[in-house]
């Protein structure tokens, strides 16, 4: 029978080492390591915590591949905290024409053998797309029909408060009306619902989009570094 896992292979560019990590869909975890193009070193599969009845699929109200879930997610950032950075094969949920070993008795777990025919299929055929840890996780919990979560797609950011005078400046400008600096025959600006305009003397200039985000946020930081209660940060 066909046995569903998920997995990832991972490698470290300066050391020239891989690894790999798979969980089954009996929740047994399978792990190898060792250098590009050499047979790969395989750790005892680690087992599953399992209930006294064999029947069910829960302990203390989780299902068994939790754990193995969970651990397998605790690798992956290891790795990648370790150097290993290089996507090999990237996070996937895979069928593998390859029967998995029945578990051992609970009373002896030591009897659980690595399973290379494993990993191997699953290096041989893992597709090629690139995805995060949690979709490949989904769709292993998919495939097993274990519930997963729900994608809130309807959710939008909340708009940040508007200060009062803002939101009045605004609905000016969405009538249509400039909004000017006060009169003043040396230097000046002219927002209207189109563009900004800077004007020294009797020279004028508009700015773009960009330079008006530049100027905001120049602006910004001088408010805030003048302000008597902000502290100022040390330099970089």
């Amino acid at each position: 029978m066909p046995t569903v896992v998920v997995g990832f292979r991972l490698g470290h560019t300066v050391t020239s080492r891989q690894v790999t990590v798979l969980v089954t869909e009996s929740g047994v975890l399978h792990r190898s390591h060792g250098p590009y193009g050499q047979p790969p070193e395989l750790d005892p599969p680690k087992l599953p915590q399992r209930p006294a009845d064999p029947h069910p699929r829960r302990i203390k109200g989780e299902h068994i591949l939790t754990g193995p879930i969970s651990r397998l997610r605790e690798l992956h950032a290891t790795a990648t905290e370790k150097g290993y950075t290089q996507v090999l094969i990237a996070p996937a949920c895979v069928r593998l024409d390859v029967e998995e070993r029945p578990l051992p008795p609970a009373q002896s777990p030591r009897r659980a053998r690595p399973h290379p025919e494993l990993t191997a299929a699953f290096i041989g055929t893992a597709p090629g797309t690139a995805q995060p840890l949690d979709a490949a996780v989904e769709e292993f919990r998919t495939a097993l029909g274990l519930p997963v979560r729900q994608r809130d797609v309807t959710s939008h950011p909340r708009q940040a408060h508007i200060p009062p005078r803002t939101e009045a400046l605004l609905r000016t400008l969405a009538q249509g009306t400039p909004i000017a600096s006060p009169n003043r025959p040396a230097v000046g600006w002219t927002v209207t619902p189109r563009s900004v305009t800077l004007r020294v003397g009797r020279t004028a200039e508009t700015m773009d989009r960009s330079a008006v985000l530049e100027l905001q946020a120049a602006l910004t930081a001088w408010l805030r570094f003048t302000h008597p209660n902000t502290p100022t940060p040390p330099p970089s």
